[in-house]
């Protein structure tokens, strides 16, 4: 039986000084759209494109969405770790209280501003284009070119004279043909492009997080910061491996097969800038910057880097810096004049992603003690605060993907979602549909319920003995079967495909592997800072798929730590959100590089005590930490 639909009604809570209006409307509606369906208005001065800041609201209670890049563009990290959201960008999810503000003065440029910052960010994405007019050489007297004269007119904009030798084979026929009216594109003081007429307001860029599993696009209008397009797919690597070192494994001391890797994921930028561009009806060709995060492997072999020695101790990356290089020379054919940045690499295989996950968090100015973590097949942790920070690696695997379960898939139509355990079991499925698998967080609340409800142990394997002492209906669906215990989740006569659902005990242990990861990862940085749980004022769960786990369950399972539930909240895609800043941000790009030095990387296998967390891990915690009600939380 399915939970409510994802489309069901939420209500809006509108506070004011005339008092307070509730409003009903469908899940996934913006607070601005909802607000005057209900005749209650909302200024939103740029026409509701997260341009401005006039539509700033307060979320008093109910589930925080997670930032978009225009919140953190108009109203800086501050305020969004204060619940202070656009109510043009942000998307109701449950029953939600809020309360307009008074309108601040619009600054005339946006501004990026970071937790605890003191000074505003203008957006300065290096990206420069301008039209110019440009003197057509008409005298052999007149010793000069047309490459010059361009020079001439950008003056002190240009800081380089190298210019790729595509814009000089076209240079004569452009400058003609439009009469020396012209519009020149610099980034970072070099020339990139040349065209005919006025098109200075055609300049756009791309942030990609290439994930292991997942690869993410970005379009963004660079001028404005606002977010034109976002598209995704699964990483077309995923067949050679669904975790790193298979990855690794396959091309090592194999130049062959890395380049099948390499170009694996290049097809796939390519195919994502195409899918992005049609979107919004924007040539490739006003793409300009591009900016790439992933981790350490995902970062090599995009680059064509030998991962072989990656993949033996010490796991030294080849190189940490952040680069730049034009997008030609990867190749990436659809953008031929763009220049791809790489964020530095902190160590191992806490690449460039960790590193926008600090930015885009702000956990490097808190002056509390903050953690973050990066939820994936690959996760990456950071604790600390502005006087010290440290991270390291979590190779989960791809369990959290629905990868390596029975009935395991991504989080799609169909895919169970939400599991409740009473008397029965009540299953909530994406698209309010008949179920065809299970996805992470189905999984994840799924053995929550079931060690809460007894079907499991507190070791994680499923009950064989005393089945008598459980509802009937409950200990009806625990059987074995060929490949061991399993327990139903939804009868064949009841899901899309004609089978039983279940979880058995093998996906119940590849579970435990993944999330295992994650927690004593956050405890072994626990421990390296000498922080205690109740003195971690905030845990930021990051990543597309923590945004529809059960923070209770993640608790209840021993995938987070155990603190009190108030203090986790769902950030969002830091990783995407982190390459967004430094796309509009030359400044982020250097401040990146700047804490690259002072980060500390933790080598999980390094450490004695490491393993025993591991194993402490892969147990459950008691019923109800913090007197968290997991059955009423599944109902919500």
């Amino acid at each position: 039986m399915n939970m409510a639909a994802k489309n069901s009604d939420v209500h809006l809570t509108i506070t004011t000084k005339s008092g307070e209006h509730s409003i009903a409307v469908k899940r996934d509606t913006t607070i601005l759209d909802a607000a005057h369906s209900g005749g209650i208005e909302i200024e939103a001065t740029c026409g509701g494109r997260g341009r401005c800041r006039s539509c700033r609201c307060k979320m008093i209670s109910g589930s925080l969405p997670p930032p978009s890049m225009a919140d953190t563009i108009q109203l800086g990290t501050e305020e969004v770790h204060e619940r202070f959201r656009l109510a043009c960008q942000t998307k109701l999810i449950d029953d939600t209280v809020i309360r307009p503000m008074p309108p601040k003065s619009e600054s005339g440029h946006q501004i990026l501003a970071g937790k605890g910052s003191t000074t505003a960010m203008a957006i300065d994405s290096g990206v420069v284009k301008l039209p110019i007019s440009v003197a057509i050489p008409t005298s052999e007297h007149h010793q000069s070119s047309d490459l010059e004269e361009i020079f001439i007119a950008l003056g002190d904009l240009v800081s380089t004279q190298d210019v790729a030798l595509g814009i000089i084979r076209d240079l004569p026929v452009t400058l003609r043909k439009s009469k020396g009216e012209l519009t020149a594109t610099l980034f970072r003081g070099r020339l990139v492009d040349v065209e005919p007429g006025d098109t200075s307001s055609k300049a756009y860029g791309i942030a990609f997080d290439i994930g292991t599993t997942t690869i993410v696009c970005s379009l963004l209008d660079i001028a404005s910061g606002e977010e034109l397009a976002s598209v995704g797919m699964i990483n077309p690597q995923a067949p050679f491996g669904g975790d790193l070192m298979s990855r690794i494994a396959f091309a090592q001391f194999n130049k062959k097969n890395l380049a099948i890797l390499r170009g694996k994921v290049l097809n796939a930028l390519n195919d994502l800038i195409k899918q992005a561009c049609k979107e919004v009806g924007i040539l490739p060709r006003h793409i300009y910057k591009i900016v790439v995060v992933g981790n350490t492997c995902m970062h090599h072999i995009l680059l064509g880097i030998d991962v072989s020695y990656l993949g033996l101790a010490p796991y030294a990356p080849v190189i940490r810096a952040g680069l730049t290089i034009p997008a030609s020379e990867l190749p990436l054919k659809s953008v031929p004049n763009a220049y791809v940045c790489t964020l530095p690499i902190l160590a191992g295989f806490a690449g460039g992603d960790a590193m926008a996950c600090v930015l885009s968090t702000g956990i490097h100015k808190s002056t509390e003690t903050l953690a973050l973590a990066d939820i994936g097949t690959n996760g990456e942790l950071v604790m600390g605060s502005r006087e010290r920070l440290v991270v390291c690696s979590a190779p989960a695997g791809p369990a959290f993907e629905g990868a390596q379960i029975r009935h395991g898939m991504r989080g799609a139509i169909g895919a169970i979602e939400r599991v409740s355990i009473g008397e029965d079991v009540t299953c909530g499925i994406i698209g309010d549909v008949k179920a065809i698998g299970i996805c992470g967080s189905g999984l994840i609340e799924a053995c929550a319920q079931m060690a809460t409800a007894g079907v499991l142990n507190a070791n994680g394997t499923i009950r064989r003995k005393n089945t008598d002492e459980l509802p009937l209906q409950i200990a009806r669906r625990i059987r074995r079967e060929e490949h061991g215990l399993e327990f139903v989740l939804v009868w064949a006569d009841e899901s899309a495909a004609g089978k039983d659902i279940t979880l058995t005990q093998a996906d119940i242990r590849q579970l435990q592997l993944a999330k295992s990861a994650i927690y004593s990862g956050i405890v072994m940085l626990q421990q390296v800072m000498d922080i205690k749980s109740d003195e971690i004022h905030k845990l930021m769960v990051c990543g597309g798929f923590g945004n529809f786990v059960d923070v209770a369950s993640a608790v209840r399972i021993r995938l987070l730590p155990d603190i009190p539930v108030d203090r986790i909240v769902y950030f969002g895609n830091a990783a995407l959100m982190g390459a967004q800043m430094v796309l509009l941000s030359e400044a982020q790009w250097q401040l990146a590089e700047d804490l690259a030095q002072k980060i500390e990387h933790v080598a999980l296998a390094a450490c004695p005590e490491f393993q025993d967390l591991f194993i402490e891990g892969m147990n459950f915690n008691s019923p109800q930490p913090h007197s968290v009600k997991l059955a009423t939380a599944a109902a919500k």
